[in-house]
Protein backbone atom coordinates (compact mmCIF):
# COMPACT_ATOMS: atom_id res chain seq x y z
CA UNK A 1 0.00 0.00 0.00
CA UNK A 2 1.34 4.09 -0.66
CA UNK A 3 0.27 7.27 -0.45
CA UNK A 4 -1.05 8.26 -3.45
CA UNK A 5 -3.06 11.56 -3.05
CA UNK A 6 -3.62 13.67 -0.44
CA UNK A 7 -5.44 16.74 0.30
CA UNK A 8 -5.29 20.41 1.49
CA UNK A 9 -8.85 22.16 1.98
CA UNK A 10 -8.45 25.81 0.09
CA UNK A 11 -10.90 28.27 -0.17
CA UNK A 12 -9.81 29.73 -3.49
CA UNK A 13 -8.77 26.85 -5.96
CA UNK A 14 -8.10 29.43 -8.71
CA UNK A 15 -5.70 31.34 -5.91
CA UNK A 16 -5.08 28.12 -4.77
CA UNK A 17 -3.66 26.46 -7.74
CA UNK A 18 -1.58 30.44 -8.03
CA UNK A 19 0.05 29.86 -5.11
CA UNK A 20 1.25 26.42 -5.44
CA UNK A 21 2.80 26.82 -8.45
CA UNK A 22 4.14 29.91 -9.09
CA UNK A 23 5.10 30.57 -5.61
CA UNK A 24 5.98 27.15 -3.94
CA UNK A 25 7.17 25.16 -7.25
CA UNK A 26 4.78 21.99 -7.35
CA UNK A 27 3.01 21.07 -11.03
CA UNK A 28 -0.33 21.19 -11.93
CA UNK A 29 -1.10 17.46 -12.63
CA UNK A 30 -4.99 17.75 -12.80
CA UNK A 31 -7.29 20.19 -13.56
CA UNK A 32 -11.32 18.93 -14.57
CA UNK A 33 -14.26 20.43 -13.73
CA UNK A 34 -16.56 18.55 -11.32
CA UNK A 35 -19.54 20.78 -12.56
CA UNK A 36 -20.47 23.61 -15.07
CA UNK A 37 -19.40 27.23 -12.91
CA UNK A 38 -18.35 24.33 -9.69
CA UNK A 39 -15.11 23.30 -8.12
CA UNK A 40 -12.57 21.66 -9.91
CA UNK A 41 -10.24 18.40 -9.74
CA UNK A 42 -6.89 20.03 -9.08
CA UNK A 43 -3.91 18.36 -8.26
CA UNK A 44 -0.47 19.33 -8.06
CA UNK A 45 2.98 17.30 -7.47
CA UNK A 46 6.35 17.79 -7.02
CA UNK A 47 8.92 18.84 -10.07
CA UNK A 48 11.36 16.31 -8.59
CA UNK A 49 8.47 13.56 -8.58
CA UNK A 50 5.24 14.06 -10.98
CA UNK A 51 4.12 11.00 -10.94
CA UNK A 52 4.63 10.40 -7.40
CA UNK A 53 1.85 11.30 -4.67
CA UNK A 54 -0.50 14.08 -5.93
CA UNK A 55 -1.97 17.05 -3.68
CA UNK A 56 -5.73 17.68 -4.21
CA UNK A 57 -6.50 21.67 -3.91
CA UNK A 58 -9.86 20.48 -2.02
CA UNK A 59 -12.46 23.20 -2.10
CA UNK A 60 -13.54 23.63 1.73
CA UNK A 61 -16.65 24.36 1.20
CA UNK A 62 -18.50 21.39 3.71
CA UNK A 63 -19.66 22.66 6.95
CA UNK A 64 -16.87 21.28 9.02
CA UNK A 65 -14.01 22.53 7.25
CA UNK A 66 -14.58 26.01 8.58
CA UNK A 67 -14.27 25.37 11.73
CA UNK A 68 -11.91 22.64 11.48
CA UNK A 69 -9.03 25.10 9.30
CA UNK A 70 -10.20 27.75 11.61
CA UNK A 71 -9.49 25.76 14.71
CA UNK A 72 -5.83 24.68 13.45
CA UNK A 73 -4.91 28.20 12.29
CA UNK A 74 -5.53 29.72 15.19
CA UNK A 75 -3.57 27.05 17.26
CA UNK A 76 -0.97 27.41 14.46
CA UNK A 77 -0.88 23.99 13.46
CA UNK A 78 -0.11 23.25 10.16
CA UNK A 79 -2.20 20.96 7.79
CA UNK A 80 0.57 19.31 6.60
CA UNK A 81 4.65 19.70 5.91
CA UNK A 82 6.45 19.84 2.73
CA UNK A 83 9.79 18.42 2.81
CA UNK A 84 12.91 20.91 1.72
CA UNK A 85 16.92 20.42 0.93
CA UNK A 86 17.14 23.83 2.94
CA UNK A 87 14.58 25.29 5.00
CA UNK A 88 16.57 28.79 5.38
CA UNK A 89 17.41 28.50 1.44
CA UNK A 90 13.74 27.91 1.13
CA UNK A 91 12.52 30.65 3.96
CA UNK A 92 14.47 33.22 1.71
CA UNK A 93 13.50 32.56 -1.20
CA UNK A 94 9.89 32.09 -0.20
CA UNK A 95 9.77 35.66 1.92
CA UNK A 96 11.24 37.53 -1.46
CA UNK A 97 8.11 36.15 -2.97
CA UNK A 98 6.13 37.79 -0.23
CA UNK A 99 4.80 34.65 1.44
CA UNK A 100 4.08 35.09 4.97
CA UNK A 101 5.49 33.21 7.89
CA UNK A 102 3.91 32.40 11.04
CA UNK A 103 7.24 30.45 12.50
CA UNK A 104 10.82 31.62 11.51
CA UNK A 105 13.07 28.66 10.87
CA UNK A 106 14.02 27.12 13.84
CA UNK A 107 16.01 23.63 14.99
CA UNK A 108 14.49 20.77 16.54
CA UNK A 109 16.84 17.99 16.93
CA UNK A 110 17.20 16.56 13.72
CA UNK A 111 14.82 18.77 11.80
CA UNK A 112 14.36 22.12 11.16
CA UNK A 113 10.85 23.81 10.18
CA UNK A 114 9.24 26.77 9.60
CA UNK A 115 5.82 27.47 8.72
CA UNK A 116 3.86 29.28 6.26
CA UNK A 117 0.21 30.95 5.40
CA UNK A 118 -0.77 29.68 2.05
CA UNK A 119 -3.08 32.14 1.53
CA UNK A 120 -5.72 29.88 0.87
CA UNK A 121 -6.83 29.38 4.82
CA UNK A 122 -3.87 27.13 5.75
CA UNK A 123 -0.98 26.83 7.68
CA UNK A 124 2.13 24.87 5.54
CA UNK A 125 5.07 23.33 7.17
CA UNK A 126 8.41 22.74 5.53
CA UNK A 127 10.67 20.72 7.23
CA UNK A 128 14.44 19.50 6.91
CA UNK A 129 15.77 16.34 8.16
CA UNK A 130 18.89 16.75 8.99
Amino acid sequence: MKIILTSVFVDDQAKALAFYTDVLGFVKKNDMPLAPDGPRWITVASPDDPDGVELLLEPDGHPAVQPFKTALVADGIPCTSFAVADVRKEHERLSALGVRFTQEPIEMGPVTTAVLDDTCGNLIQIAQHA
